[in-house]
């Protein structure tokens, strides 16, 4: 039977110094093994020295198409932002729309590569492309991405799985809504997985953070080990070091310094040597838990 190997990622880098500064302390002192970077993050030029001081941590594009500004100007794609570069804040309208809307299909490809270019201009490799609320599954969004993979050296993808367990139904809260995202992103990683698989783009077997977003906590964290499956699975966190504007902003709901405290937690470390669960990133280089 193939053992367990599970890699640790951090959403949101670049986008505050509080979340720059929980993404390295997670690298440096706890599980994480990879983070993923947003082009027009605030905290982006920090995010990219960051980067630079810690190369082992491997760095992905966190593309953003809904929830925050664009990189072109708003004159270059006025389908897709408003006045001042910003995106809808709603997901659901996002998506309609990128799916509807066909003359939006050029705008959208211009505003992912440019995000693309400007990280891959900063002197930053690429090893996995994800999404800010998981866009990077919008059919017409992955159809461009694997359009721009073969010239930008995408060789790995976060495909938005997660089954619903016991554990994910515990707390009550969200039921039914857990289960409809669960099917509405299943549905998405049964188009998706094809292309990837042809292109030869790699992907885990599963991905959790999906269906708790922003309560990933190390009491949420501990049994949820024990419900891996053999091969790859992907975690992924927003951690966060408050006092920061920016986060608790745009996410006041995200538990962001709970998920820190879970990714430098000695019980989840103790507990992945226990279980023979190999800590690993995107290439398949293994990280020492101590």
């Amino acid at each position: 039977m193939r053992g367990k190997e599970l890699i640790i990622n951090a959403d949101d880098f670049g986008l505050s110094s509080g979340v720059n500064r929980a993404v390295i302390k997670a690298w440096q002192e706890g599980i994480l093994t990879s983070t993923s970077l947003m082009a027009t993050g605030d905290a982006f030029d920090e995010a990219v020295l960051l980067a630079r001081s810690n190369p082992g941590l491997q760095v992905g594009l966190h593309l953003t198409l809904v929830q925050g500004r664009s990189v072109l100007s708003p004159g270059e794609i006025p389908g897709l932002v408003d006045r001042f570069g910003n995106f809808t804040d709603n997901p659901v309208v996002a998506g309609i729309r990128y799916f509807f809307r066909k003359e939006l299909r050029y705008q959208l490809r211009r505003e992912i590569e440019a995000q693309l270019k400007k990280v891959r201009d900063a002197g930053v490799s690429l090893s996995h492309v994800d999404g800010h609320l998981n866009i990077q599954m919008q059919p017409v969004v992955f159809d461009l991405l694997m359009e721009l993979a073969p010239w930008y050296g995408i060789t790995s993808f976060r495909l938005t799985r997660e089954r619903v367990t016991p554990l994910l139904l515990s707390d009550g809260q969200r039921t039914m809504g857990k289960r409809v995202d669960a099917f509405i992103f299943d549905r998405l990683s049964d188009r998706s997985r094809p292309h990837l698989e042809r292109l030869g783009i790699g992907f885990t077997g599963e991905v959790k953070g999906l269906l708790n977003s922003g309560r990933m906590t190390e009491g949420y964290l501990l049994p949820l080990l024990d419900e891996l499956q053999p091969g790859s699975t992907e975690i992924y966190f927003h951690p966060g070091s408050l006092p920061c504007a920016e986060i608790t902003r745009r996410m006041p709901e995200y538990r962001h310094q709970e998920e820190l405290a879970a990714l430098l937690s000695p019980l989840v470390k103790r507990s992945l040597v226990e279980k023979g669960i190999r800590l690993v990133n995107y290439r398949g280089e293994e990280k020492t838990v101590c």
